[in-house]
């Protein structure tokens, strides 16, 4: 019984023993280490986060990772809480994108517009009030030319034009979102008449008043349309002021029944130059059209517009055709004539659409008539074509939307 007791014991104690030894084991106490005042990894952790950290707070735009970003203004960097100190910015392949830092050095932009479909990186460093260093880094991509759409217009910056001269944007993508595009498109003239845009079809828009511009007005032209999305997943990326000047009020009045021509400045008749207008079976388009293009000399070939011999041939093929001027898309012009008769002009009506005045060969003689009226156009100047017995020409053909009313014109407004 005595050595069955004392066995009983000795398994108590150790029992004692072993927990005193897992309980001192797990407490975390106190090690050599620490006794002697070395640093151990945890408390170099805990030092480093007692540090207080700069107060300077940087924002990037766009933010880190985006897409579609606009060319024009989505970069950027500010800060709050402190000032920039450096800025870069640099494609994928490390070039470096040129920016400015503003005079308070609280924000930096860049100083050139960006590519599409680039990839761009930037790493800004900013300082609080104690200079205390912070940093902050980012990475985005411009919009592409499949996700973007641009707007091809007339007239161009710094022109001077006639006052039937629409402004006219062709965009380069179909645009679904009409009422979006057009309120980014503001088109105002210094002589207060009231604008209005009509769409033609889903790429093309004009603007104009209601009667021609007045002469010696100022059109100005603004394109907000940087981030616009005009379809589904096509954003625009133009932001752009244009202005233009309006001429002296010229409009030219052709009556293919008398076969003359009254050239009338602001509402005086200052010259009547005989015509030779379309043929009977080649009418001339009735109606009001615009002078889009003027050409000392070019060529006319039938087989361009649809005049074709049995071998396919043009009907006809002038390469010096002397002081043209374009009155549609489709191919009529106004233009000087050296190979009809002088008897022809104010007499019969012979052209396969055009309307020809007395010229001659070279387009070198500035006496001839149509020398004369090509020197006093200017594009923008309107002609008027009547009593062709021909039908009236279709508004989008060319700049000639004054052939709709008022209210039809505004009736192809989107807003």
């Amino acid at each position: 019984m005595r050595d069955s007791k004392r066995r009983r014991g000795l398994v108590a104690a150790s029992a004692l023993l072993g927990g005193v030894l897992v309980l001192t084991a797990c407490s975390g106490g106190d090690d050599a280490s620490s006794d002697n005042g070395t640093d151990t990894s945890q408390s170099k952790v805990d030092e480093a986060a007692a540090q207080k950290t700069s107060e300077a707070q940087i924002k990037i735009t766009p933010a880190d990772g985006s897409t579609n970003a606009s060319i024009n203004n989505s970069a950027a960097v500010t800060v709050a809480k402190g000032t920039l100190s450096s800025v870069t910015m640099t494609t994928a392949d490390g070039k470096a994108v040129a920016g400015e830092l503003s005079a308070d050095k609280l924000s930096w932009k860049p100083t050139v517009q960006l590519e599409r479909s680039t990839t761009y990186k930037v790493a800004a460093e900013a300082t609080d009030a104690d200079g205390r260093v912070a940093h902050e880094n980012a990475s985005f991509t411009t919009v592409s030319p499949a996700n973007s759409f641009i707007g091809s217009f007339t007239p161009e910056d710094g022109s001077t034009v006639g006052v039937g001269m629409p402004v006219s944007i062709n965009f380069d993508k179909a645009i679904t979102n009409k009422a979006a595009v057009q309120k980014g498109v503001t088109v105002t003239s210094s002589s207060g008449q009231e604008v209005v845009c009509h769409w033609f079809n889903t790429n093309r828009m004009d603007c104009r008043p209601q009667d021609y511009w007045k002469e010696n007005s100022t059109v100005t032209l603004k394109l907000a349309l940087d981030g616009v999305e005009g379809a589904q997943g096509v954003f625009g990326v133009q932001q752009k002021t244009v202005t233009f000047h309006i001429g002296r009020n010229q409009v030219s009045y052709v009556d293919a029944k008398t076969k003359q021509m009254k050239v009338t400045q602001d509402g005086q008749v200052v010259k009547t130059i005989p015509i030779s207008a379309g043929s009977p079976d080649n009418k001339t388009y009735e109606g009001q059209m615009v002078i889009s293009e003027k050409f000392k000399e070019t060529r006319m070939n039938g087989a361009t517009v649809g005049f074709t011999d049995d071998d396919g041939k043009g009907e006809y093929d002038i390469k010096d055709v002397p002081h043209a001027m374009r009155l549609t898309t489709s191919g009529t012009f106004i233009h000087g004539n050296y190979w009809g008769a002088p008897s022809v002009f104010g007499n019969v009506n012979t052209s396969h659409g055009c309307v020809g005045l007395q010229d001659k060969q070279g387009a070198d003689d500035p006496n001839t008539p149509a020398a004369w009226f090509y020197d006093h156009s200017i594009v923008g100047d309107v002609v008027v074509v009547s009593n062709t017995g021909d039908k009236t020409v279709s508004p989008d053909n060319g700049y000639n939307g004054w052939n709709m009313d008022w209210a039809q014109w505004k009736a192809g407004s989107a807003i």
